[in-house]
């Protein structure tokens, strides 16, 4: 499932996916395909998301 969550709150913060990539420790594409669902992250990339973008791990990773 395509986590526009995600895609949102980086766009919101102006952050390319190379961006994010950057000040999580991952690559590019590890970003490209959390956003496009095929990738599941572990808790801890996870939070470093949600800091990253001032979001909780309900808010990007929630599925409802």
């Amino acid at each position: 499932m395509k986590n526009l969550q995600l895609k949102s709150a980086r766009a919101l913060k102006d952050l390319s996916q190379q961006d994010l990539a950057d000040l999580v420790g991952v690559s590019r594409q590890t970003i490209s395909a959390i956003e496009k669902g095929d990738y599941n992250p572990t808790i801890n990339l996870c939070i470093k998301i949600c800091k990253a973008l001032d979001k909780t791990l309900d808010e990007l990773f929630w599925e409802d």
